[in-house]
C-alpha cells in the first residue's frame, strides 16, 4: 500500500465523484455517495481541517479503491 495522502474532505468528495460516485445527500455533517454497482454507500465526514489517516483509509476502502488509484484521482 502506498504513502497516505493528506485531505480534506472537499478533496475527498471529488476524487470519489471522479471515481464515479455521486453525491447523494447531507445527513448532519456527513456527506453520502453512492455508485451504481457498487454495494454500499461511501460517507464522508464534512469537517474542517484535513481527515485524518484513519478516516481517510476506511473512506478509500469504503469505496473500493487502493491508495495509489485515490491519490490519482486527487
Amino acid at each position: 500500500m502506498g504513502r497516505l495522502p493528506t485531505c480534506r474532505a472537499r478533496e475527498a468528495i471529488a476524487a470519489l465523484r471522479r471515481a464515479g460516485f455521486t453525491l447523494d445527500h447531507h445527513t448532519g455533517s456527513h456527506a453520502i455517495l453512492y455508485k451504481i454497482g457498487h454495494p454500499n454507500p461511501v460517507v464522508v465526514p464534512v469537517h474542517a481541517g484535513d481527515l485524518k489517516p484513519g478516516t481517510l483509509r476506511r473512506i478509500i476502502k469504503d469505496a473500493g479503491l487502493d491508495v495509489e488509484t485515490f491519490a490519482g484521482l486527487l
